[in-house]
């Protein structure tokens, strides 16, 4: 079930982070899905769930630990369980870097998780 979403915008590229309660693996396939039919320009779909013991993450073509672990460094910190954060990213032309993409994904991921606490 959608909760929240929150946008950022970094350098002309646009990172659109949606929070999600979820119980199971197949929530997750049916949202990644229809949310790639919505957004077929997007490049990248990076995300990271924890499900009780399960966790997973995915950069999904950014550079490998720039997107899906700083996504589930902000989901553990805050202690949150049966949650699937991802952020859908609209690349604007311009390289941020690994640092810069970090940042971007950590405050995109820590920002959606703030709307939920309010």
């Amino acid at each position: 079930m959608l909760i929240n979403t929150y946008t950022l915008e970094i350098k002309k590229s646009r990172f659109l982070a949606f929070y999600y309660e979820v119980t199971n693996i197949e929530e997750i396939t049916n949202i990644l899905a229809n949310l790639k039919k919505e957004h077929k320009k997007a490049k990248h779909f990076p995300y990271a769930y924890r499900i009780g013991n399960l966790i997973k993450k995915s950069d999904d073509k950014e550079p490998s630990g720039t997107a899906g672990l700083p996504i589930l460094n902000i989901l553990e910190k805050n202690n949150l369980n049966n949650v699937f954060i991802v952020i859908i990213r609209y690349f604007g032309g311009i390289k941020l870097g690994s640092g810069g993409l970090i940042r971007a994904y950590s405050t995109a991921a820590k920002e959606v998780i703030k709307l939920n606490q309010e």
